[in-house]
Order: structure tokens, then C-alpha cells, then sequence
């Protein structure tokens, strides 16, 4: 059976690999950005089998002071692998190669940050990587740009990653766990596609000039359809927040104007007792007037009445 496990046939000569893809296709990505409450910003990525959470605090202030940069902003990135993440559980304590990728992911992301806008301060980028199938450090690179984003933290472009190999001396894409173990050669890849600047490179096996040249026009198309992903996921995660804030504030005009209905016919009830006020003491006014006036008329008649030999007696 061990033989039998040996001899899998990787990939076929008409191009087709041992999962059924072509040799440059890669696996299914998905993208879930701020799935963390607590962190500035976070990313789930789903990458074939692997998962992989990037969390992200900052920028704030860094201690120890003594390790504060005045020009710009420490990029500080820790790559961890649960004890669950591969088929043989490891130990928790961090290994040379977890020590070895975090300053490297550390490295590929400077380029994408304009870390000049924060001196004297930090940015932490935590990474988990909770499944692990083959590809993880680009992965990883590429859930962490995208955390980095939700954090609102400036970037010039976001990092988008992927690897290339060599199977039975032909150059294929996106290699997974077995690829990875049992191919001849393994080239990680991390590029900005707006700069097109290439920020990861590295090789693990021997390549031709030919094999590279052709993995590297494999790499770049891979990571610029990689990079749309990263923007979509993005402006869904910032499209459902509009949503929100437009729903919250529905609400709050909502009863305002109920409220307002409500005191409405209150004042109309103050204005027509007012009007009913002015109306019954505007008769008053009319009838006192209207005696006024025959008092006035009768003396004015009374005069008239008397003669003048009437006069003349009083006189």
C-alpha cells in the first residue's frame, strides 16, 4: 500500500492534476472581511482547504518606547499554525519555519502601507492559520492585506499572493499539500498589482530560466484575478455597512415623526382655545359698546324731547 501511495500520479501528460484542475487553475477563494468585533480589522480566508484568520490592532502607541521609530510605523506580523491544523498535531510553542514567515509576510506588507502617516506606533497583524493545505504563506499574506484594509488603515494597493511548482517537469499553479510535498520545486509569489511591484519571492527547489519565466507569467494574471476577489469582498463588507447606518437612521426619523404627529393636534387644541377666548371676549366688547351708545342716544333724544318752555321753567 505504501508503494501504491508513492506512485500517485500527480499530474498527467495531458496537463490534468491529481484534483482535476489544468495546470493553471487555481482552487476555490473565498473572502469574509470584519468577521472580528474586537479587532480594528479582520479577514477569513477559505482557499481550498486551507483557513486562515488575520486579525489586525492599529495603529497605536508601541511599547516598549525604546523600540518606536520617529519617521514611521512599526509593521509587526506574527504567523502562528494551530495544533490542529495539520494531520500530525505540532507543538504549540512557535518553530523556526512559523518564526521565519512571520518576518517575511512582515516584510511584504511594508511596502503596501503608508507607514510614514504613523510614527512612533504600531501595527500588529496576527495570523492563524486554522487548516493548512499547501500555499498557506501566500494565503496568509493575502487574508492579511485585506485585514489591514478593514482596518482602515492607508494603503497604497493591496497584496495579493499565490505559488507556482514544478510536477513531473511541468510548471502548474497553486500547488495544495500533496503538490507541495511530493513536486520538485515550490515558488511563492506576492505582487501589487496597481504598482506592479513584486513585495514575496521566494524558491524552494531548482528551476530553469524557461520554467521560471513561465511560472512568473502563470503568477502574475493569477494574482491580479486574486486581487479582484480582495476588492469585491471588500466593497461587500462596506456596501452591507451603508445598509446598516441608512436602516439605524430610518429608524431614529421614524418615531421623531410620530412624536411630532402627535404634538401637532395638541397645538392646534392651544390655538383654537386661544381663537375660542378671542370670540367670547369679542361679543363682551360689542354689547358694552352697543350700551354705550343708547345711553348716549337716549341723553342725545332726551334733550331733543324737552321744550323750550320747559327750559325756560327749569330756568
Amino acid at each position: 500500500m505504501s508503494k501504491e501511495k508513492e506512485k500517485t500520479v500527480l499530474i498527467t501528460k495531458d496537463g490534468i492534476r491529481h484534483d482535476g484542475r489544468k495546470k493553471e487553475d487555481i482552487r476555490e477563494i473565498k473572502f469574509e472581511v470584519g468577521v472580528l468585533d474586537r479587532a480594528d480589522g479582520s479577514c477569513l480566508i477559505t482557499w481550498g482547504r486551507n483557513k486562515i484568520l488575520a486579525a489586525v490592532y492599529g495603529p497605536r502607541e508601541l511599547h516598549p518606547k525604546h523600540m518606536q521609530m520617529p519617521d514611521k510605523a512599526l509593521i509587526r506580523c506574527e504567523y502562528r499554525m494551530a495544533t490542529f491544523s495539520v494531520p500530525e498535531r505540532k507543538s504549540p510553542a512557535p518553530k523556526r519555519r512559523e518564526r521565519e514567515i512571520s518576518k517575511i509576510l512582515g516584510e511584504a506588507l511594508k511596502p503596501a502601507v503608508f507607514d510614514y502617516l504613523y510614527p512612533r506606533s504600531v501595527i500588529d497583524v496576527f495570523i492563524e492559520v486554522i487548516q493548512a493545505d499547501g500555499g498557506s504563506r501566500c494565503a496568509a499574506v493575502t487574508a492579511a492585506s485585506l485585514a489591514i484594509a478593514d482596518a482602515g488603515v492607508p494603503m497604497k494597493d493591496l497584496v495579493a499572493g499565490c505559488a507556482a511548482g514544478i510536477l513531473d517537469g511541468q510548471v502548474v499553479l497553486d500547488l495544495d499539500d500533496v503538490e507541495d510535498k511530493e513536486g520538485d520545486g515550490d515558488l511563492p509569489f506576492a505582487y501589487l498589482p496597481h504598482t506592479e511591484e513584486v513585495v514575496l519571492l521566494q524558491s524552494d527547489g531548482v528551476f530553469t530560466q524557461k520554467e521560471y519565466k513561465e511560472a512568473l507569467d502563470m503568477l502574475i494574471p493569477a494574482c491580479k484575478k486574486i486581487y479582484q476577489m480582495q476588492r469585491d469582498a471588500l466593497t461587500t463588507r462596506y456596501s452591507r455597512i451603508t445598509e446598516e447606518v441608512k436602516e439605524t437612521l430610518d429608524e431614529e426619523k421614524t418615531p421623531a415623526k410620530s412624536k411630532e404627529k402627535k404634538t401637532e393636534p395638541a397645538k392646534k387644541d392651544s390655538k383654537k382655545k386661544t381663537d375660542d377666548k378671542k370670540a367670547k371676549e369679542q361679543p363682551t366688547e360689542k354689547v358694552e359698546k352697543k350700551r354705550l351708545l343708547r345711553k348716549s342716544d337716549k341723553k342725545t333724544l332726551d334733550k331733543k324731547k324737552t321744550s323750550p318752555k320747559e327750559k325756560a321753567e327749569k330756568k
